[in-house]
């Protein structure tokens, strides 16, 4: 138990920041459909750039 919860602390700031971008993709898809898949994608590109450039523990 003690594991899981170091693992969540270890992700909170991304898994907050996935939810978030999840929820504003889908806001945009309740609105006008091609806006919300533009938003995911835009999401995507820039969560891969931000882990491909993010530090961490090589």
């Amino acid at each position: 138990m003690k594991a899981l919860k170091d693992g969540v602390a270890a992700y909170a700031t991304e898994l907050m920041m996935t939810a978030g971008a999840a929820l504003v993709s889908l806001g945009a898809g309740m609105i006008y459909l091609p806006a919300g898949v533009i938003a995911a994608g835009t999401f995507l590109l820039a969560g891969g750039v931000l882990s491909c450039l993010g530090g961490g523990k090589a």
